[in-house]
């Protein structure tokens, strides 16, 4: 098999698009799910952001001169995130995917990033074996969440459009929570307008980069993820990610009808501290 491994350029993004869409629209209609991507258009624009963003290591696969695949890596944190990981399904199941996360675990070892992390599709066997089998440790499970607007607040929870200046309050909290910050990641929430801060006793607790597929959220307490989770006017993509241990966030959400669409696997490797507050992981952590 004549397969290269090159970096991904801008006008990759249509084919990657094409078969990210394929790719996940396939094994989820498999199962009988809906596919994370609505069309192939969407996908491709998910890609050509991620290839032309300088905070992702991208990586494409060529098979006798064709793209079959691609994987990125998101390193705008010290913790870095896999995703999304494609391969064309007329090429599935003959070791591509296992070349392309070797690649991006290579890319993380050459940076030394102290840790990687990665969501899977809970329905989809075959990559919870592939990537325990490099390694990756199972760390909980996920509800993908997705509904109307819930509206209102909670009492004694101010929640407000973030600013540069909470940067720092908003990484010390992730810090308190898991360990490390994800500094870039809200700087460019911050920057396209979408990164929410929730205040109480007069500081910072907790702060969203969206609510959303692809973005994060941090609190000190489940109360701070609430109010951010209130006063959203939407939940982008597939919906929001909450973990399952926390059944008082959980529970909150079901009771105000939002609705469970999958579940998902977190799963890491090297550093991992167990949350010291609440969080909801975005797609690629």
């Amino acid at each position: 098999m004549d397969l290269v491994l090159r970096p991904g350029r801008a006008d990759d993004a249509t084919e990657c698009g094409r078969i990210c869409f394929e790719a996940f629209s396939g094994i989820a209609r498999e199962h009988g799910f809906a596919s994370d991507f609505p069309g192939a258009d969407v996908a491709a624009g998910v890609c050509g952001t991620l290839i032309g963003h300088p905070g992702f290591y991208s990586v494409v696969a060529e098979l006798d001169g064709r793209i079959v695949g691609s994987n990125f890596l998101d390193e705008r944190s010290p913790v870095v995130g896999v995703g999304p990981i494609t391969v064309d399904p007329a090429t599935q199941n003959g070791g591509i995917g296992r070349r392309l996360m070797h690649d991006v675990m290579r890319r993380a070892a050459e940076r030394q990033a102290p840790g990687i992390r990665l969501l899977q599709s809970g329905y989809h066997a075959r990559s919870f074996a592939l990537y325990a089998g490099l390694g990756f440790e199972f760390r909980e499970t996920l509800a993908c969440l997705q509904g109307q607007p819930i509206g209102g607040s909670v009492p004694g929870y101010g929640v407000r459009a973030a600013t540069d200046a909470d940067l720092a309050a908003c990484d010390e909290v992730c810090r308190k929570v898991h360990g490390a910050d994800r500094s870039d990641e809200v700087s460019d929430a911050i920057a396209m307008g979408t990164a929410r801060v929730t205040e109480h006793d007069g500081r910072i607790t907790g702060y969203a980069t969206d609510l959303s597929f692809f973005a994060h959220a941090v609190g000190e307490s489940t109360d701070d993820i609430r109010a951010l989770i209130a006063a959203a006017p939407a939940f982008g993509g597939p919906g929001i990610l909450v973990p399952a241990r926390n059944s008082a966030l959980l529970q909150w959400c079901l009771r105000r009808g939002l609705k469970v669409q999958q579940l998902m696997s977190l799963m890491t490797i090297g550093l991992y501290n167990e949350p010291a507050g609440a969080y909801l992981p975005s797609i690629l952590y």
